[in-house]
């Protein structure tokens, strides 16, 4: 094969060059890094995965995580990292939760989309439930519908993780003032019309959720 038989490099695709890097050239190190990353993730990213992106060993991003943890702590930073089911993401601080109700509230009064009505109706009635359900109830990807939802006040990430792992969700109490309702038992009775949970797991498991 001659030279002119050489496949020139997709320029729309990257290269080892264009994505290969010292991670002490950076700036503020590997700490910073780690935020950068940790800013566009959407669920928990576990320390392996970190450490890969990172090219630096799980020992060491354990620490600067852990390290993170501390420094906005101790400057009352109003977010913070948490562990949670073996991932990292940041979170809004505890202490501050008045501040973004208040924004929620106040600042996002919108009428929801048909989309978010239909995915809220899937998680109320089938709560907890994972994003993969509800994919696979809804036909369609609700990854930004369900983070809508969430930046509504009217679902919540549950603390218990489901078979797969996969985050739970549930309403929240605000969803339940929304809707002037006491509890989740004053919900019309539409649960019986949603797919059942063993055909939706059939759905998730073919690849369609």
């Amino acid at each position: 094969m001659s030279e002119d038989d050489v496949a020139a490099p997709d320029p729309g695709q990257p290269t080892d060059e264009q994505i290969a890097f010292d991670i002490s050239d950076f700036p503020g190190g590997a700490r910073s890094a780690l935020e950068a990353v940790l800013m566009v993730v959407d669920e928990p990213v576990s320390e392996m995965a970190l450490a890969s992106a990172l090219e630096l060993p799980v020992d060491d991003v354990h620490a600067h995580l852990r390290g993170l943890e501390e420094e906005y702590a101790a400057a009352s930073r109003g977010f913070t990292l948490r562990n949670v089911a073996g991932g990292w993401r940041m979170y809004s601080r505890a202490d501050y939760a008045p501040v973004v109700e208040k924004f929620v509230l106040d600042g996002q009064q919108a009428r929801l989309t048909q989309a978010s009505l239909e995915t809220l109706a899937v998680i109320a009635y089938r709560q907890p439930v994972s994003r993969a359900r509800v994919s696979a109830v809804r036909g369609v990807n609700v990854d930004g519908v369900v983070r809508t939802l969430m930046s509504r006040g009217l679902i919540e990430e549950v603390e218990e993780m489901g078979e797969s792992g996969a985050i739970l969700y549930r309403t929240t109490p605000f969803f339940l003032q929304r809707m002037g309702l006491s509890s989740l038992d004053e919900l019309p009775p539409l649960a019986p019309f949603l797919p059942d949970v063993d055909v939706i797991d059939e759905l998730i498991e073919e690849g369609h959720g």
